[in-house]
């Protein structure tokens, strides 16, 4: 069940306000978090500012091009990773850049208001949110490599984010806003090619996550938008390992509609995830199986610090029951499914 939407992450007590919120939190204010201890005391200074982590991420499906650009803040270190991927010819393009202490890296604090960026040699990548008009956008430049402008538009009539605010661990927590299945405009390209998103009948995804998360932690994730049969909209958003205590943010998106999709389960091989998944719903509501296709492998170990990140793109085939119990076929639907490890 929803909530009515807080003015911000943090109350006025210093605690976070849990729950699933109708519509984004404007507020991260991270610095009126009361951050303890384990063991209730003060955390300091230097726990609280590498306590805190941020993650952003924009994607876009179509049937012609899967898109993502991902910029992950962890306090003495910032990432950034884009990758696109052409369906018809399995070519994969990807590219990484890291910046020692976020040099050259600032993030919103509001999924729906800011700005936030990344510069890096030969990488200049902006995040972009308005709130009136709703929209997001992107922009990409990697010199010759890679460039992308896209718009990203939430003002189609009912459009409802996934919006939830979870404990993670004993004083942590993490708030995620999130959405699939929406129009986006503009264009992609590089050596492999222009492409316009509206002719290619792309869609779009979005993840915005900010928290105290878990020292190490691992999710399990999938994720696709685009149209059914008959033409509506549909979108997926479930995962496993993450923001699952005593709220769950697991949905989809019918034409717009967030519908809660309960639990899940992820079945496939660790050893090598280019082997078929399976994504089952606890409910009985939904299952998925996932044909892979591509894949963006990120392995390392800094003993401080680790990630052993796999995300890949395919294909999902398989149903999904409302609570009307319309039955919503879906077929070669691309997509993606991430196998994620980190210690942060």
């Amino acid at each position: 069940m929803t909530q009515q939407t807080p003015p911000s992450v943090i109350g006025d007590n210093g605690r976070p306000v849990f729950g699933v919120f109708e519509d984004a939190i404007p507020s991260v204010n991270a610095a009126a978090f009361d951050y303890r201890t384990p063991m209730g005391n003060k955390a300091s200074a230097f726990q609280r500012w590498v306590g805190f982590k941020q993650f952003e991420y924009f994607g876009v499906i179509s049937s012609e091009l899967l898109f993502g650009c991902a910029l992950a803040n962890v306090r003495y270190a910032s990432v950034l990773f884009c990758y696109v991927y052409l369906p018809k010819t399995k070519e994969l393009k990807e590219y990484t850049f890291r910046s020692p202490f976020a040099l050259g890296t600032q993030n919103s604090d509001s999924p729906v208001q800011g700005q936030s960026h990344f510069k890096a040699p030969g990488c200049e990548v902006h995040f972009g949110y308005a709130d009136a008009p709703r929209s997001k956008t992107i922009t990409v430049n990697l010199g010759k490599k890679l460039q992308a402008e896209l718009t990203l538009n939430e003002t189609a009539a009912g459009f409802q984010p996934m919006s939830i605010n979870s404990q993670i661990g004993r004083n942590g927590y993490v708030y995620a806003h999130k959405v699939a299945a929406v129009p986006v405009s503009g264009k992609v390209s590089g050596p492999f090619g222009n492409y316009d998103m509206e002719a290619i009948n792309a869609y779009s995804h979005h993840d915005f996550s900010a928290g105290y998360m878990r020292r190490e932690t691992f999710w399990n994730w999938a994720c696709f938008s685009g149209e059914l049969a008959d033409g509506r909209s549909i979108g997926l958003n479930v995962s496993c390992g993450v923001n699952e205590t005593s709220y769950s943010e697991n949905c989809y998106w019918l034409d717009g509609a967030c519908i809660s999709a309960g639990q899940a389960q992820f079945d496939y091989e660790q050893d090598d995830p280019m082997q078929p998944w399976t994504v089952t719903f606890a409910n009985g509501k939904g299952k998925l199986h996932f044909t892979p296709e591509g894949l963006h492998l990120e392995r390392q170990n800094f003993l401080l610090a680790a990630s052993n990140f796999k995300q890949v793109f395919g294909r999902f085939d398989g149903f999904i029951e409302t609570a009307e119990g319309e039955r919503l076929e879906i077929q070669s639907q691309y997509g993606f499914v991430e196998d994620q490890y980190a210690k942060w």
